[in-house]
């Protein structure tokens, strides 16, 4: 098994919070870390032109990712761009292929934004298009047959568009990296004022430690966590692959009303 993982999220600073904890454990167990936004976060300004404000996001990202010390891959589409099509998901096979991920972690197929729900299904049909070497990739890359897991994280808040809750599986103890996670949140700083303005939300740090306090909550044994919610093995992997609950062991916990 590869220990590699891909983090991939619709825009720069979905993985930061959702999974970046989870991210900074992994690397601790010496784990490859790669991270993939798959728009460039061009819409991410009322007040800026879209090229500037991208220059400005994919630079965010590589600093988020510097302080994990991951590989950041690219962006793909320009923000409201991400659709689950047969151009799009030729080009995001093609990156899976390079990458070989043992782990992927993404968005929910059920989020309260259609581009996360689309960036959820480009993954998990990347993830078996893998293995397929009659399709075709763009640029062309050899596929293998490496099992790989795919674990879906929950919607902000744990509520879906339709305001439907969200029960995650897995919980992990983010307890001894939150200053990380934190960091790695903060080193996207156009969007301090934009989530403002946007979502309402006045504080990043206090919208992810009131998430990560609420996942720790629903796991009944952690002070603060993010959640996953694991993919169904057929056609990807054998029922007892579960890379991510062997790397952290101790430091995850299954809920036991799954």
């Amino acid at each position: 098994m590869n220990n590699v993982v891909l983090a991939v999220g619709a825009h720069p600073d979905d993985i930061e919070f959702s999974s970046a904890g989870t991210l900074l454990k992994l690397r601790e167990k010496g784990w490859e870390i790669n991270m993939w936004n798959l728009a460039n976060g061009s819409a991410g300004s009322k007040s800026r032109p879209a090229e500037e404000i991208a220059d400005q996001r994919w630079q965010e990202a590589q600093n988020s990712a510097r302080i994990l010390g991951a590989i950041m891959h690219p962006p793909l589409f320009p923000d409201l761009g991400i659709f689950y099509d047969a151009p799009s998901l030729a080009q995001v096979s093609s990156v899976v292929r390079a990458v070989n991920p043992a782990i992927i972690l993404t968005h929910p197929p059920s989020d309260y934004r259609e581009d996360h729900q689309n960036t959820c299904r480009l993954m998990v049909t990347a993830a078996i298009a893998k293995g397929l070497p009659n399709y075709q990739v763009t640029p062309s890359h050899d596929g293998n047959d490496d099992q790989i897991a795919i674990y879906h994280t929950p919607p902000l808040g744990c509520r879906t568009g339709l305001n439907e809750s969200v029960r995650p599986s897995l919980f992990v103890d983010i307890k001894s990296v939150i200053p990380g996670k934190i960091r790695m949140l903060m080193a996207h700083e156009s969007q301090i004022p934009w989530l403002a303005q946007t979502q309402s939300m006045s504080s990043l740090e206090e919208v992810l430690l009131k998430e990560a306090r609420m996942l720790g909550a629903l796991s009944g044994s952690f002070n603060f966590a993010e959640a996953f919610i694991p993919h169904q093995k057929r056609g990807y992997s054998e029922e007892s692959f579960t890379p991510l609950e062997d790397a952290l062991q101790d430091e995850i916990i299954q809920s036991l009303e799954e």
